[in-house]
């Protein structure tokens, strides 16, 4: 069984990344899956390439979702890295 990379990108004063980080905690929880988050500030091309799309989750990488986390499409994201 696979073990997806869950990363959740985030920067300071984000309403968003407050919910994202709980809609990800949820999903992740229930799964078994460890998560991470990383602030973009932190990171200067990750700060140019999703300044205006933050929060975002990338799963082994890819980005899943943004703004406003989508539970459900999640969770059968992880579920298929799950079984692969």
């Amino acid at each position: 069984m696979a073990t997806p990379d869950v990363v959740l990108l985030t920067k300071a004063d984000c309403h968003l990344c407050t919910a994202a980080r709980a809609a990800v905690e949820r999903v992740t929880s229930g799964l078994g899956v460890a998560w991470t988050e990383q602030r973009i500030e932190d990171d200067p091309e990750l700060q140019q390439k999703y300044a205006e799309e933050i929060p975002v989750v990338l799963v082994d990488g890819v980005q899943r979702d943004f703004w406003t986390i989508d539970e459900q499409r999640l969770m059968r994201i992880l579920k298929k890295a799950l079984a692969a």
